[in-house]
């Protein structure tokens, strides 16, 4: 089994974190192997920001993703640029909010999750930079890629001391979207 999830936006959604926390969760506490890439523009806000993250249960021979099985796209720029990417039949979740101008064409043959991701976090923590949180609950829900006792270990280890509770409401947050949307 090898999945490769592609996560796009830009500097400031804290899109790299998401992608280490993932796969901290999945090598950590799943035991499973886990491979994560990173790229970034020269901005720290507002650049273009892209990571990957390859997860098997055997040794990954090559560690970029070659057509994601899943993408969480936060940008209209991420989700212009790598929705042709993804799989046939792939989970796509879209921050809909900031990606007002959609392909209905090209999603269709995908199964896409289009959720204003930030003001749902804003909502639920009061903060909108916890969104990168709920949307990594909102898609390990969708997808049991791992549990949700590995991503809450896995969350509570990587965020700042003295904000885990917070990232926790948010993380929980998504599952509860995930088990609402199933």
């Amino acid at each position: 089994m090898r999945k490769e999830i592609l996560i796009g936006g830009f500097g400031g959604q804290g899109v790299i974190l998401a992608s280490v926390i993932l796969g901290k969760a999945a090598t950590v506490y799943e035991g499973l192997y886990a491979v994560q890439t990173q790229a970034y523009g020269p901005e720290s806000r507002g650049g273009a920001s892209r990571a990957e993250v390859v997860i098997s249960d055997e040794p990954i021979d090559y560690p970029k993703v070659i057509a994601p099985d899943y993408a969480i796209l936060l940008s209209q720029q991420a989700y212009d640029k790598y929705l042709s990417l993804v799989k046939d039949d792939g989970l796509v979740i879209v921050e809909s909010d900031l990606v007002p101008r959609r392909d209905a064409g090209m999603e269709k043959s995908k199964k896409i999750y289009a959720l204003p991701l930030t003001e749902i976090a804003e909502k639920t923590t009061g903060l909108s930079l916890t969104m990168n949180i709920l949307t990594l609950g909102f898609f390990v829900g969708l997808t049991g890629i791992v549990s949700e006792e590995s991503i809450e270990k896995a969350v509570k280890d990587a965020v700042p001391k003295g904000t885990e509770e917070i990232n926790l409401r948010a993380l929980r947050k998504g599952f509860e979207l995930a088990k609402r949307t199933l």
